[in-house]
């Protein structure tokens, strides 16, 4: 779950640096979200599929690590 805890705040950083870059560049806040979401416009729909993909492999593999952990600490528990 850290694995998740710490992706998720460096990505919450590099958006709100992006973000913060936009707006000080004169953007308001509406045209800063769409450039920081514009990559993903563009995508072809194989190339969505691998992202999403690769992204659900990345939350399964820590789910499972996370399980096979609290498994083993209940196994030594007893």
């Amino acid at each position: 779950m850290k694995i998740i805890g710490v992706s998720l705040l460096m990505t919450g950083c590099l958006m709100g640096l992006s973000l913060s870059i936009d707006i000080f560049q004169g953007l308001d806040v509406f045209q800063a979200l769409y450039n920081a979401v514009n990559p993903f416009r563009i995508m072809e729909v194989i190339e969505l599929f691998v992202l999403c993909f690769l992204l659900l492999l990345f939350f399964a593999e820590s789910v499972y690590i996370f399980i096979k952990k609290r498994k083993k600490k209940e196994k030594e528990g007893k």
